[in-house]
């Protein structure tokens, strides 16, 4: 095949969900346990600020969607505004981290089906898990995207359940548990136990929970009317992380001791509907994880080939990358994907807690490394359009003075990362995958020249001065 171009096979109800569910994780079901035993009850401070990181950066990557709907997304935009090198090395580095997310994915599932029914072991599970989402994915996008707003729903669902049992429980109506009230707030060593420094140090837990939000650009791409979903999506981010992250974690709090052993043993949800003698309790919550970590390899999965298929097209891989099949769907990228989470998984159970655990490592910091190179595009393509006189739709807000505070909050971050004993490894590990990116990019893009599409044609529709102001508020 030497088709290029990507359908727009998604529905405007599977985006939708994409975008309300793309942000919850199994972490949040269960390892936001960690997060909380680290902070107390002032984890609610450390989501609170990093849902609104994150909600920033997604807001400049809003702006630049909508200027430049690309399957590619934040990739196509560093390429395009800082240099050829950086749309490779981030590439890349977002493609390696979601095929090392796709074998995790698969053995957590995994696990949990061998407990339901341990007639097999759970490596034939895991292939299984696999092979479905592969086989589902290379037949055609709607297939992801079905299976996806499923998922997603389910997610949505379980979480808006899980308020609304707390919520009675907080408040005294719950008739199967005692348990109520909000003591549990400051009646274990206060509020903030630990200290203010132990909140920052939950941020960096917290902040690979969010992970994922940037699915919107790139699915968006696939539908009709790209632009008009990712400004909608955009906008709904904030409501998404207070409702499904910060509400959630305060009713935790609110009902159970933050430092009993037993939280981070069950797991955060698990632990509290026991708490609230909730009947089903553990299978209803395997059930739910099931789904979240099922929905996170599908998204991986879909991430990392799209992601892929960019590069490819863009000359960053090889041009097969960038082929798509009658159904539009780039085949060659989806397999390579594929291919390179079961190496993964073949390594975690051949090597187990060596090889596969080395490669996880290289990880550690690529979120943060995606978030920074976003801003930085973001305000240079900016300073870009404003030197041009094109008027945009859809803005980031108190620019360039949000831009630079999001830049600088991030190199905080990340060096604080690389002083901290609990993190520097994992940093050092990224930085060494990032500097063999950077190095490789040099080679395979020194004659490229960086490109400016957004300016090509100032009277296209997103950014027609007409619609300013619109969607800006």
């Amino acid at each position: 095949m030497t088709n290029q171009v990507l359908g727009e096979g998604l529905k405007s109800r599977q985006v939708t969900m994409i975008t309300i569910g793309g942000i919850i994780g199994a972490g949040l079901f269960i390892g936001s346990s960690s997060a909380i035993a680290t902070a107390g009850p002032a984890i609610i401070i450390s989501y609170a600020l990093t849902g609104l990181l994150v909600f920033l950066v997604m807001r400049m990557l809003g702006e630049m969607a909508v200027m430049q709907p690309d399957t590619g997304s934040f990739s196509t935009y560093a390429a395009n505004a800082i240099g050829p090198w950086a749309g490779f090395t981030i590439g890349w580095l977002y493609w390696w981290f979601w095929v090392l997310v796709i074998p995790v994915e698969a053995i957590a599932g995994a696990d949990i089906i061998h407990s339901w029914f341990p007639v097999l072991p759970s490596w034939a599970y895991a292939i299984g898990i696999m092979l479905i989402l592969t086989t589902s994915n290379l037949l055609n996008v709607k297939n992801f995207g079905e299976f996806e707003f499923w998922f997603a729903l389910i997610k949505v669902i379980a979480i808006i359940g899980f308020i609304i049992i707390a919520g009675m429980a907080v408040l005294g109506f719950w008739p199967l548990s005692p348990v109520s009230g909000f003591s549990h707030l400051y009646s274990q060593g206060g509020f903030m136990p630990n200290g203010f420094g132990t909140v920052l140090g939950g941020v960096l837990i917290t902040i690979f929970s969010f992970f994922g939000a940037e699915v919107v650009s790139i699915a968006a791409a696939e539908s009709k009317n790209p632009q008009e979903k990712i400004r909608k999506a955009t906008n709904l981010v904030i409501y998404r992380i207070a409702i499904f992250y910060v509400l959630s974690i305060f009713l935790v709090v609110s009902l159970v001791s933050w430092n009993d052993p037993a939280l981070k043993e069950m797991g955060t949800f698990q632990y509290v509907l026991s708490t609230l003698n909730v009947p089903g309790t553990k299978l209803i919550i395997d059930t739910v994880v099931f789904v979240a970590v099922c929905s996170c390899m599908n998204s991986g999965l879909y991430i990392a080939s799209r992601m892929l298929f960019s590069l490819g097209k863009r000359g960053d891989a090889p041009k097969s990358t960038a082929t798509v099949t009658g159904q539009s769907v780039p085949k060659v990228a989806v397999l390579a994907s594929s291919v390179a989470g079961f190496a993964g998984g073949f390594a975690n159970y051949v090597f187990p807690g060596q090889v596969f655990s080395f490669l996880l490592s290289t990880t550690g910091a690529i979120a943060l490394i995606v978030y920074l190179v976003i801003a930085v595009s973001q305000l240079r393509m900016r300073y870009s359009v404003e030197r041009a006189g094109v008027q945009l739709s859809f803005k980031m807000w108190c620019f360039p003075y949000v831009t630079w505070f999001v830049i600088l909050t991030i190199l905080a971050v990340l060096g604080y990362m690389f002083i901290s004993p609990a993190y520097r490894y994992e940093t050092l590990m990224s930085v060494g995958v990032t500097t063999i990116m950077l190095i490789a990019s040099f080679f395979v893009t020194r004659n490229r020249q960086v490109q400016k599409p957004w300016l090509k044609n100032q009277n296209a529709n997103v950014l027609n001065s007409k619609n300013v102001g619109e969607f800006s508020k």
